[in-house]
């Protein structure tokens, strides 16, 4: 097949999803909203900014790197930065549709495929909206309905439009399905729910195999400094897990060099316990989870997150915010626990018991390890998705 991505090509997420076709040595061509170089034989690369994501150049930041960042694209204005995206995306919309529409002309794909709905998916379906060649697959990732789409009037609009056009969707959660059909995506059309990167590679994300001394007094929090992510809960929550359990050790990636969490770790005289690192690449990262006892990811927008599948196939205990969407994943007592997200003292409690109870750890790792073979393996979930390619070539 001859396929056509738009992504960001940094996102590990997005490039997980295509190495796949790349893999099956099909022609794959990237349009990445964001300047990059992504490690992958792709037939072609082409940067297409919108949402004025060319003010930011550096391809490290945001998903594998700890260099200085500008003052917009600082992990301090995330608020700001989303918000100012948000209103005024529809001015870069024209010319970025335009620069892609030629594209797709050059190339001819056998299909688009534009891997989450702002700004890529509005970006695509823009640019084929006065034709139905070729066929258009939307991911809808994470909280691209709950968080962003009802934003702003013109989020609104334009979400609707990208559905509209559509005629495929995946989806990472059912959740996010039956929200697409409440957006005017009709229940007859094509759709797949598979997890946003593909699913979870067991050769890599699989759980320690002998004992480890270090592991019953680690919890690991991977979700990164995000406006949805209840990061003040986190650090507030860690000073009543070590009035308990003072030997708890906490990592957290995607947030060394992060102002705004160096102030909680001040705040809360906490330094000691915690250890702050950059996004790492994917195989540490499984060394990571294999470490820790726990996972946390207080978030209160969510679809599916990837690092909570990758944690809970390493063997982690998860503790996740309470979401309709986590709920088809977690089990509370089973195989995780759900929290408010706003409470530390309850996840604070959530993280004490489960580092106290060795038996509920040793079960819901057991349980996850079939849940993750039955519902998320990369090979299986990759083959669902490439049969639904095909009933569009």
């Amino acid at each position: 097949m001859r396929l056509l991505f738009v992504a960001d090509g940094r996102s590990p997420i997005a490039l997980n999803w295509i190495a796949y076709f790349i893999d099956r040595k099909d022609e794959v061509h990237l349009v990445t909203t964001f300047e990059c170089t992504p490690d992958l034989d792709f037939a072609s690369v082409t940067f297409v900014p919108v949402a004025f994501s060319q003010a930011k150049k550096d391809e490290s930041l945001g998903y594998s790197g700890n260099r200085r960042e500008g003052l917009f694209w600082s992990s301090s204005f995330v608020k700001l930065r989303t918000s100012v995206r948000r209103i005024l995306f529809p001015l870069t919309i024209p010319s970025a549709a335009n620069q892609l529409r030629k594209l797709i002309t050059e190339i001819q794909p056998d299909l688009v495929h534009a891997l989450r709905i702002p700004f890529e998916g509005i970006l695509a379906a823009h640019a084929l909206q006065e034709t139905k060649k070729p066929a258009l697959i939307i991911s809808v990732w994470g909280n691209d309905f709950t968080l962003h789409a009802g934003a702003t009037p013109w989020m609104k609009s334009y979400t609707e439009r990208t559905i509209a056009r559509a005629d495929g969707l995946h989806t990472d959660c059912l959740r996010d399905l039956q929200l697409a059909y409440r957006w005017g995506y009709g229940e007859d059309r094509p759709a797949i729910v598979v997890p946003g990167n593909g699913g979870i590679q067991t050769d890599l994300f699989y759980p320690p195999t002998g004992a480890s001394s270090s592991r019953s007094n680690t919890v690991i929090n991977p979700r990164g400094v995000r406006s949805y992510i209840r990061n003040d809960t986190f650090f507030a929550a860690i000073p009543h897990v070590l009035a308990r359990l003072p030997q708890t050790k906490f990592i957290c990636l995607g947030m060394e060099g992060k102002l705004e969490v160096q102030k909680w770790i001040d705040k809360f005289e906490i330094g000691s316990a915690v250890e702050l690192l950059p996004y790492v690449p994917r195989a540490e990262m499984a060394e990571l989870f294999r470490s820790a006892a726990i996972t946390v990811s207080p978030s209160i927008h969510d679809g599916t997150p990837n690092t909570l599948l990758e944690a809970m196939a390493c063997g982690c205990y998860p503790i996740a915010g309470d979401l309709e969407s986590i709920r088809e994943w977690i089990e509370p007592g089973i195989n995780g626990s759900l929290i408010d997200p706003a409470d530390p003292v309850v996840l604070a409690d959530a993280v004490i018991k489960a580092l106290e109870n060795l038996e509920l750890r040793k079960k819901s790792a057991e349980y996850n390890q079939a849940l993750i073979s039955d519902r998320a393996e990369y090979r299986s979930s990759m083959a669902r998705a490439l049969n639904f390619y095909q009933t569009f070539t």
